[in-house]
């Protein structure tokens, strides 16, 4: 069943359908992962959007009960050079066609995914829609460029309940933007008695749930859509120690007066190098973000850079210089990609115990 990709640029390209068949719009981004394909198609932070991996060869492991990042797959479609119908691998529950029939995801094999990621990377991200090849391209191409983005991601993704993941460690209230089941996993994996909250909680309900510190997930779309959770950063700093990563980094850094801004083409793989500033040693870094805080808007007598990407020079972590938090722009948990800044939710227990020894809980 051949299938259409039409880019609002006028680009179209023809391959072959995988998954359901529904006709999907979203904005077109780009994944350099070799491996992970199963945590990335199931990570929030994809939600709205249409992913392109650039590996050649997806779906040779198929889809296990294992890997997920979440439950229900937020993304609108994947791209791929070639998917593979016949997998090999013990754990395989599911072909990553019959996964993707399954939750309602078209997908599109057979594209020139060089050529798609040459034209994300020279024009930047691009609103796109996969359909039938029926589909006349003139009028999807207006319809794109008429489309509005949606606005409205976190409130998609985020928890609509809050409820217990119980440890016998410290109380740690988790905001979920977006969250990924691996920062969860971390958690837990440290004993924590974590409590995962909506993105709209306020600053006097965290105090009431008692935590001894707060982290603020990671999650999709434009941080500046998300005005009532800057409002509970401010009203909690300073009480509990904070650990913030990806989207809940750019949110600490607006509530500490700092601008964000939207990158040409995001940060989107698992091989990102970041630089620590204080010990000079570079982490490789799983990354998956559209946006970056703005250094020249960083009020230094507030916030410390404490790590910079070192392929673009962008800001990749923040300290705060009175309260106890601190944020990071990449995922310390991984999943997929290497484990290196692991050791980052041990520093945020180490800063919660510090705190209680020294009288602030």
């Amino acid at each position: 069943m051949k299938r259409q990709l039409v880019l609002e640029d006028g680009t179209v390209f023809i391959g072959k359908g995988f998954g359901s068949e529904k006709e999907t719009i979203g904005e077109v981004i780009f994944n350099t992962g070799m491996t992970g394909y199963q945590e990335i198609l199931s990570d929030p932070s994809y939600c709205g959007q249409i992913v392109t991996l650039t590996y050649p060869l997806i779906g040779n492991y198929g889809i296990n009960r294992d890997d997920f990042e979440t439950i229900t797959p937020f993304i609108e479609g994947f791209v791929v050079k070639e998917y593979c119908e016949f997998p090999s691998n013990w754990r395989c529950e599911y072909t990553i066609d019959e996964y993707f029939k399954l939750k309602n995801i078209p997908g599109v094999s057979g594209v020139d995914t060089r050529k798609l990621t040459r034209i994300i990377r020279q024009h930047g991200t691009l609103k796109g829609t996969i359909c039938g090849i029926e589909e006349n391209p003139e009028e999807i191409i207006k319809n794109l460029q008429r489309y509005e983005l949606p606005t409205d991601q976190v409130n998609k993704v985020s928890t609509k309940i809050t409820y217990p993941s119980p440890g016998r460690g410290h109380r740690v209230v988790l905001v979920d933007y977006g969250m990924k089941h691996g920062i969860l996993r971390e958690l837990n994996k440290r004993n924590c008695d974590v409590v995962v909250v909506p993105h709209t909680i306020t600053a006097s309900e965290v105090i009431q749930l008692q935590p001894d510190g707060i982290m603020l997930s990671n999650g999709p779309g434009d941080p500046k859509d998300v005005p009532v959770t800057i409002e509970m950063i401010k009203g909690i700093l300073g009480k509990i120690p904070l650990f913030g990563i990806c989207l809940g980094h750019q949110l600490f850094a607006l509530a500490c007066g700092a601008d964000t801004e939207k990158m040409k083409f995001g940060h989107r793989g698992s091989n990102q190098p970041v630089k620590e500033l204080l010990l000079g040693k570079v982490a490789i870094t799983a990354q998956n973000h559209g946006y970056t805080v703005k250094e020249d808007s960083i009020n230094k007598d507030i916030l410390e850079v404490t790590h910079i990407g070192l392929n673009d020079g962008t800001v990749e972590g923040l300290k705060h210089k009175i309260a106890p938090a601190f944020t990071v722009q990449y995922h310390p948990e991984a999943s997929p990609g290497p484990e290196d800044a692991n050791s980052l939710f041990d520093q945020f227990l180490e800063m919660i115990e510090s705190n209680k020894k020294a009288g602030i809980k």
